[in-house]
């Protein structure tokens, strides 16, 4: 059993859905009258409607979310299109597998002073009222103007015409539910327990920008006009009497947040940055410099995916160096097969950590503290080096379940841990990609995703960021789309010919640009979905093997590569790529040990660990990585 991660992995995606149509979790069930035989279009086309042929308020609409595949690996439907029709005939015009409709009153509700309508209980406000409710408020917040009624209707501030006028726009959750203000979405009506709350929870801020110094020299003001020491902030201790001092502390916020980059200070090969991300390492031409393409998997590796791995990296594919080309495999602890890491091992791809737990909850990782990412990280690593036998201290990377990046707690814990990279945070879709750098300094892109989660402060730790991938069907005509983060969630691609121009147009947008390395990063089960994905990814390796300018490389050959920026003609004697260049020979062994053990941390479950060595007395886990019984 492989145990994927589930597709919530995806980081969110800023203005990515309308902002009048709150999600739903959960949602009711779909109308009892059954839906016409869809028939006559292929899903493809333009569903939405143009914005003057929005149907009248009050009209009775059916509101559909459509889905264009189901993933029973995952259990999780991928999204693929909303939109609204004013009768099922409309509806039948849509070949896609799964719909979920709701007959709904069409409802956008523009409260200003002196409309005459019953939502929001009958309030009106006036201009300087909608003023004070919005100051201060992002855009994206729904709030009530009062708690009687049916706990439907919220409004959030939007801003109209040339001049910005700000005003309130409503919505109305469908009958039978209610808005949950603390999730921002409509639920069940029996699950929402704020109907008396007007607004979320608003953090108090600290005053950090003031027209004139209000504190002494090194120190902040709280928001309670309290100062305190500058360094006290964003530090997880609180010391303004409000709380303010921890309310602030994004990569933009944080007033202990690390420099923007500096190159007379930051050189290879230790530090390496640029203003926008884009610079090439040594300075070189983007025609001297080799395209590295990095394959990447998370999960448990195990019987599930082995031959896969075996059918990529089958010996005899090898890079214009002669040497054979690699992989990096972030692995999982539960479900693992250790004696395959160590054959992995032995053929000289990169073994990283993808934790212990794999827990599906990504608040753990997005709020975990420094212990939380010690155990799950540097214990993954400890049970991998025991049971895979790697002696050579080459686990040095790691990556976050559901790119979770855990802030600043996770690249302390790094940095103590003698971690070398990252592989979490993503960079959002842009012409000219992003090479990876090291975090003494800023970030030099926005912080997508990954709940906002990212580290403010400085750290000795490499970023080998994921640049997004462009997933448009045919870039030269299709309307833009968010980027995709791993291959297996750009759910658009459907077939093997759709995902052979996905390979290649994302090849072409870096090799034509600055060169950064482009990652391929997958879920085995997505790859072994589908034959033809498979087999298409074998045509554009070995495509690409037919140049003399592209190389399939680990992780850490990136970092070596930049840490030595060596021009393509002198890549054959480049010495830190030749190290198990053609690894040759049998395995470790053929018939590992099978280890059926418990353990006390998952009562009631017994598990089996594989391995080359000895079985230990206990099934490794958080509390005793060793099976030794003894705690991390």
């Amino acid at each position: 059993m492989e145990n994927p991660p589930p597709a919530a992995e995806e980081p969110a995606i800023e203005n990515s859905a309308p902002a009048e149509e709150p999600a739903m979790e959960n949602p009711p069930p779909a109308a009892e009258e059954p839906l016409p035989e869809p028939e006559g279009l292929t899903g493809n086309e333009e569903i939405a409607p143009a914005a003057e042929e929005m149907p009248a308020e009050g009209a009775k609409v059916w509101l559909c979310i459509c889905f264009r595949d189901y993933s029973e690996t995952c259990g999780v439907a991928k999204v693929s299109t909303t939109g609204w029709w004013t009768n099922k005939g409309e509806m039948a015009r849509l070949r896609l597998p799964l719909c979920l409709c709701l007959l709904v009153s069409f409802t956008v509700v523009t409260v200003v002073s002196g409309q005459d309508d019953e939502t929001n209980g009958g309030l009106h406000p006036n201009s300087n009222q909608i003023e004070k409710l919005c100051k201060d408020r992002p855009e994206n917040e729904y709030f009530r103007l009062t708690t009687v009624g049916d706990c439907r209707d919220v409004v959030r501030c939007d801003k109209a015409g040339l001049t910005g006028t700000i005003r309130l726009a409503g919505v109305k959750c469908p009958n039978g539910l209610a808005f949950d203000i603390f999730k921002q979405t409509c639920d069940w009506k029996g699950r929402v327990s704020n109907c008396d709350k007007l607004e979320k929870p608003r953090k108090i801020l600290p005053n950090l920008v003031t027209d004139e110094p209000v504190c002494p020299d090194g120190k902040l003001q709280c928001g309670n006009g309290e100062c305190i020491e500058k360094a006290l902030f964003c530090d997880d201790k609180t010391d303004c009497a409000d709380g303010s001092d921890e309310n602030a502390c994004s990569v933009e916020t944080d007033p202990n947040r690390s420099p923007e980059c500096d190159t007379n200070q930051c050189v290879l090969p230790d530090c390496f940055c640029s203003a926008d991300g884009t610079r090439i390492p040594g300075a070189l031409e983007p025609n001297s410099v080799p395209q590295m393409i990095t394959i990447t998997f998370n999960g448990a590796i195990n019987v599930d995916n082995v031959d896969l791995y075996a059918d990529i990296f089958n010996g005899a594919r090898q890079n214009p160096n002669g040497c054979q080309i690699k992989g990096t495999f972030f692995a999982s602890h539960k479900y693992t097969n250790y004696s395959a890491v160590q054959e992995l091992h032995r053929q000289g791809h990169e073994i990283a950590s993808f934790s212990v737990t794999n827990k599906d909850d990504p608040k753990y990782w997005t709020d975990g503290s420094y212990d939380d990412w010690l155990a799950e990280m540097a214990g993954n690593r400890l049970i991998i080096e025991r049971f895979a036998n790697i002696t050579d201290g080459s686990i040095i990377g790691c990556r976050a379940p559901y790119l979770r990046v855990g802030g600043n707690k996770q690249f302390e814990m790094m940095a103590d841990q003698f971690f070398v990279y990252d592989a979490s945070i993503t960079a959002p879709l842009s012409r000219v990609p992003i090479w990876p750098y090291t975090l003494y300094f800023r970030m030099p892109h926005k912080c997508h995703g990954n709940a906002q989660n990212c580290p403010s402060r400085s750290h000795p730790v490499w970023e080998m960021v994921m640049n997004e991938l462009d997933r448009r069907d045919d870039p030269t005509f299709d309307e833009s789309l968010p980027g995709c983060h791993m291959v297996s969630s750009c759910s658009n691609i459907q077939t093997g010919d759709q995902f052979g121009r996905l390979l290649r147009h994302n090849f072409n947008r870096h090799f034509s640009t600055n060169r950064a390395p482009l990652g391929l990063h997958f879920h085995a089960s997505w790859l072994k979905s589908k034959r033809e994905f498979r087999e298409e990814l074998g045509k554009f390796i070995d495509e690409m093997l037919a140049r003399n300018d592209v190389y399939f490389v680990t992780m850490l050959q990136v970092v070596q590569w930049m840490q030595n920026p060596t021009e393509l003609t002198a890549l054959r004697d480049f010495q830190e790529w030749k190290e198990k260049c053609d690894v040759k020979g049998q395995p470790y062994c053929s018939l590992p040990n099978t280890c059926p053990l418990t353990t006390r941390e998952l009562p009631g479950e017994t598990l089996r660990l594989f391995t080359c060595l000895e079985c230990p007395r206990h099934y490794p886990w958080i509390l005793d990585p060793t099976g030794d019984g003894q705690a991390f």
